[in-house]
């Protein structure tokens, strides 16, 4: 009885043998096992929440291996909507290549934030194009539900929450950042300062118009003879003589009257 079931059991495994051999040679081991499927790219879901434009401005640019490195560590990304991307388009085309690398990673922060600590903090953050003196920094408001980001140029006001789940925090905002470094702003000129009275007092005002001062008078070697100018001198001098004039002619007649009287007599 037991040479019986010996025999069978060797006839079953030479029959079973080379068919469980030529399946497991069709299956091929994997060098590094089982890996997981890889998860959403960053830029995927923001191209799928409305902020496509910005995405693709970071994949085409250095600044997407600048968010890579970072979003282990913790990283939060402000991205611009597609409408707020495509009004700042001609001012981004201006830009140099690495001034589009220094704005596009101006709209991220190294640090994972969830929004609820940002509508309980308020103050200055940097970013991941900070680099020593280049600040490249803005500034945290929130006033009740809401959150503001300020910079000296812009204010922008975030929108909506595309992902919160550390180390991932991305939120849609309605502008573009635009940092001091890129673009400044235009001087608002100094206003003129007061006049003081003592100023007033030494430097008075002139006229708006000059006046021609008149003419001097008409020296006696330009004045025609026996003009008016002559009568007006004759006059002058006799008042000076106490208003005696001495004039020949009276004189003759009384002398003429007394001669003939004399002889007649």
């Amino acid at each position: 009885m037991k040479l019986q079931n010996a025999a069978t059991m060797a006839i079953f495994l030479a029959v079973i043998f080379p068919y469980c051999s030529s399946q497991i040679s069709k299956i091929k081991p994997s060098a590094k096992g089982d890996a997981p499927a890889p998860a959403m790219s960053f830029t995927s879901i923001m191209s799928a929440h409305g902020c496509k434009y910005f995405a693709d401005k970071l994949l085409a640019s250095p600044a997407e291996k600048t968010f890579e490195d970072n979003l282990q560590g913790g990283v939060t990304i402000f991205c611009p909507t597609d409408d707020a991307m495509k009004a700042f388009a001609p001012k981004f085309k201006n830009l140099t290549a690495e001034g589009k690398q220094s704005v596009l990673e101006y709209h991220g922060v190294p640090v994972y934030n969830s929004l609820s600590s940002l509508r309980t903090s308020n103050g200055m953050m940097n970013t991941l194009a900070t680099d020593g003196a280049n600040n490249y920094d803005f500034v945290v408001q929130n006033d009740g539900q809401d959150v503001t980001l300020k910079t000296k140029i812009v204010t922008a006001r975030v929108t909506g929450t595309v992902v919160d789940k550390e180390p991932l925090a991305i939120f849609s905002i309605d502008t573009v950042l635009e940092p001091t470094e890129l673009f400044k702003g235009a001087p608002t000129p100094a206003p003129a300062p007061a006049p003081t009275p003592e100023a007033d007092a030494e430097s008075p005002k002139t006229a708006g118009k000059k006046h021609k001062s008149p003419p001097a008078p008409a020296s006696p070697a330009d004045s025609p003879a026996g003009g008016p100018t002559d009568k007006v001198a004759d006059s002058k001098a006799d008042d000076k003589n106490g208003g005696f004039r001495y004039s020949a002619g009276a004189l003759v007649v009384p002398v003429l009257f007394f001669w003939f009287g004399n002889l007649l007599l």
